[in-house]
């Protein structure tokens, strides 16, 4: 089994799309570096102080505006209202959500690329695992070794779940080195709230507490973690179902920009939340922000998303021992 893994591995990096998803973090995320150090000047530069506490009650106050807007949805209203909760609970305890630092950045950056970003590299790099040798016949030769198929796919899956773990920790390198060029290294003490809980339009604190950064991060990258090995896993599925990568690459792109779309727009729609799409932002419940669709819970999510993970191992590795192979 070990030899089989590494030669899936090898096979990997001599497509070298993992080399190219390396590439293009680091192109990303000093884009994204000096993106977030301009709005962070520009803001100073507009109430004209470098105080959290002031920047937190403009925040509150422009909140405040936009919900006496009359041309807003109710879902928006409901979002910017438990938005104003929590900036209001944080400047109460004191706590400033966006102190700069390379940890915050890298909070912020899995934050915003749980649900699309991450799924994609992922997709990339998972998309041909099965199907490219489908498709050359190569498949026929690897099938003639006196190795059961199942442990074939196997050592296919492993070394597809080692190359997630290696997108993870290039992200978290990459983003902690880069941004810390310019935000600096400090931050992973830092108290970090979480335990909200959000009823209605109503938010709840009952639960809130406090964290040191550094165990935000570890919970919130888990949590990346566990949901590219589930769009891995549909991914390696459909890879398994379709000799064509660009067919595999086409259906998953439609199915996490879908995702991204209904998230804004399925409220009204209680059975979406049984999409795996609409469950992949996991950090939301982290950090409090309102979920899709009304009673969504943490626990909920991750038991959608594993039962799509269950449900696409057991689709994969029954048809490729059982499918003829010509």
């Amino acid at each position: 089994m070990i030899q089989l893994i590494y030669n899936e591995q090898l096979k990997l990096w001599k497509k070298k799309r993992i080399l190219v998803i390396m590439l293009i973090i680091a192109c990303l995320v000093p884009i994204f570096t000096y993106a977030q150090y301009k709005e962070s000047k520009a803001l100073q530069e507009k109430i004209g102080t470098t105080d959290w506490r002031v920047k937190l009650q403009k925040q509150i106050v422009d909140t405040q505006n936009r919900l006496g807007s009359a041309s807003l949805s109710d879902d928006f209203k409901k979002y910017l209202r438990i938005t104003l909760s929590q900036e209001q609970y944080y400047l109460n305890h004191n706590i400033n959500p966006n102190a700069p630092g390379a940890p915050t950045f890298m909070r912020v950056f899995i934050e915003n690329a749980i649900g699309m970003l991450l799924p994609l590299f992922v997709m990339v790099a998972a998309s041909d695992i099965v199907s490219a040798e489908a498709g050359s016949g190569t498949i026929k030769l690897l099938l003639t070794r006196p190795v059961k198929r199942w442990r074939i796919l196997l050592s296919k899956y492993i070394a597809m779940l080692l190359s997630v773990s290696f997108i993870l920790l290039c992200t978290a390198v990459f983003t902690y080195a880069i941004s810390g060029i310019v935000f600096g290294y400090r931050g992973w003490n830092m108290p970090m709230l979480t335990g909200f809980t959000i009823k209605g339009d109503e938010l709840l604190t009952a639960h809130v507490h406090a964290v040191p950064q550094w165990k935000y991060l570890l919970m919130a990258f888990g949590l990346a973690w566990f949901v590219c090995v589930v769009s891995g896993s549909l991914t390696f599925m459909l890879s398994v179902l379709l000799r064509s990568t660009a067919a595999v690459m086409g259906i998953m792109l439609s199915s996490l920009i879908a995702g991204a779309i209904l998230t804004n727009m399925v409220s009204a729609w209680p059975s979406a939340k049984y999409l795996f799409m609409v469950n992949l932002q996991l950090t939301n419940y982290l950090n409090g922000t309102s979920p899709p669709v009304a009673g969504m819970t943490l626990g909920f999510s991750v038991a959608v998303l594993l039962v799509w993970l269950f449900l696409s191992l057991v689709v994969s590795f029954v048809v490729f021992t059982k499918r003829d192979v010509y």
